[in-house]
This record gives C-alpha cells, structure tokens and sequence, in this order.
C-alpha cells in the first residue's frame, strides 16, 4: 500500500491542530512538537501533517510568499458527512461553499477556509 502526506505550512501548529481535529470530530491531543505535528484518523491514518513555517530550513516551506493554499485544494472525503457541517459552521464565520451536490462525484460537499486560509472541502464518502 502507498500514502500520501499531505504536508501544509502553518503559522502556529498548536492552533491548526485543535482546529482540523475539531472539523474531523477527533479527540483533542497535543501535536508532537510545537513545529510539527500529524493530524491522524482513528486508525492511525495520516490525514495530513502541519509544519511551522520556516522550521528546519525546507525550501518550499520557508515562508508564505504566495496566500497559503495557492494551487492547492484540502479535499478529505468523510464518513461522517452530516456532524461534520456543523462542527465546520462553529469553526468560521462563513463557509466559502455552502453544501451542494458535486456534479463531478454526486456527492454532498462543502468548503471553509482554515485559520491559514488554505480552502478546504469535504465531501461524503458516499452519494446521498
């Protein structure tokens, strides 16, 4: 089996953790450094990792030249689809896509913006 780590620089690690693991409805712990931490599923699944920016020196992520999330979109799709709506609603003033059936999937999807403004969807697993 292959993963993927999907690895996003952030201003303060500490903060985006709560935050991510509050939209997937995770327990609440600790990242494993104040620099760096993974975001990771029941079954100790990878969901995506958070690193300071300008730690450790790595080329792309020394600081945000670009607005944080060009070229990229956090697309998680979820089992969990109806809890997780209102568990993004009390994370942002305003979501940036209202739920809405994705022609492309048929699947129910809606998008928000992190507290680094990288754009984030998340999607049923399953159609409706």
């Amino acid at each position: 089996m292959r993963r993927t780590w999907t690895i996003i620089g952030v201003r303060d690690v500490a903060l985006s953790f709560k935050w991510y693991q509050a939209l997937f409805g995770l327990p609440a712990t600790a990242p494993g450094h104040a620099y760096w931490g993974q975001i990771l599923d029941a079954d100790g699944t990878v969901l995506l990792c958070l690193h300071e920016w300008g730690s450790h020196e790595h080329p792309s992520l020394m600081s945000p030249h670009a607005p944080p999330g060009n070229g990229l979109l956090l697309f998680f799709r979820v089992e969990d689809f109806a809890p997780a709506l209102p568990r993004a609603r009390a994370l942002v003033d305003r979501l940036e896509e209202e739920p809405h059936v994705n022609p492309s999937t048929g699947t129910p999807e809606f998008s928000l913006r992190d507290p680094d403004g990288y754009y984030v969807t998340v999607s049923a697993l399953a159609a409706a």
